[in-house]
C-alpha cells in the first residue's frame, strides 16, 4: 500500500494519506505534507519536537494536528521528516517529529503551505483501510 498520494486542486494542492490504522494515516498525511514542501531525503532528522493536540473529531484533530507542523515548522524554520504518533483517540494526539532547521544552501523549497483548509476534508475507513484527504492553501 502507498502512504500518500499528491492531489491537485484548482489554485491549491493537496493528499490522500493511507495506513492500516489511524496513528500510520496521521504520519503518513504529514509526510505528504512535507514532502510538498521539500524533497524530504535532503532532511535529517538533529531536532525532535513534541506535539499534543486535540478537536472535538478525527477530521478536525487531523487539520489540528498538520496545522501544528506547520506552525512549528514556520515559527521555528523547521523541516521535518518522520513523524511517531505516541498516544491517539479519536479526540486528541500526542507525537513526535524529527527534522532539522532549514538550511538554504542544503533545502531546496518546492511549495509554502499557508494553511491546513477543511475543504474536501474526510477521514474514514473502508475495506480496512484508512484514507485522509486533506486540501492545502498554497
Amino acid at each position: 500500500m502507498k502512504s500518500f498520494e499528491i492531489i491537485e486542486h484548482t489554485a491549491d494542492t493537496g493528499i490522500r494519506a493511507f495506513g492500516s490504522d489511524l496513528k500510520q494515516v496521521f504520519v503518513n498525511a504529514a509526510e505528504g505534507m512535507f514532502s510538498i514542501m521539500v524533497d524530504p531525503s535532503s532532511v535529517d532528522e538533529h531536532q525532535e519536537e513534541k506535539i499534543t493536540v486535540e478537536a472535538d473529531g478525527l477530521d478536525e484533530l487531523l487539520v489540528e494536528w498538520l496545522n501544528e507542523l506547520l506552525y512549528l515548522s514556520e515559527v521555528n524554520r523547521m523541516l521535518f521528516k518522520r513523524f511517531i504518533v505516541d498516544k491517539m483517540t479519536e479526540t486528541s494526539l500526542e507525537a513526535r517529529a524529527f527534522g532539522e532547521p532549514v538550511d538554504d544552501s542544503k533545502h531546496e523549497l518546492r511549495s509554502d503551505i499557508k494553511a491546513v483548509t477543511y475543504h474536501m476534508l474526510k477521514v474514514e475507513q473502508k475495506n480496512g483501510i484508512w484514507t485522509a484527504q486533506v486540501i492545502f492553501d498554497v
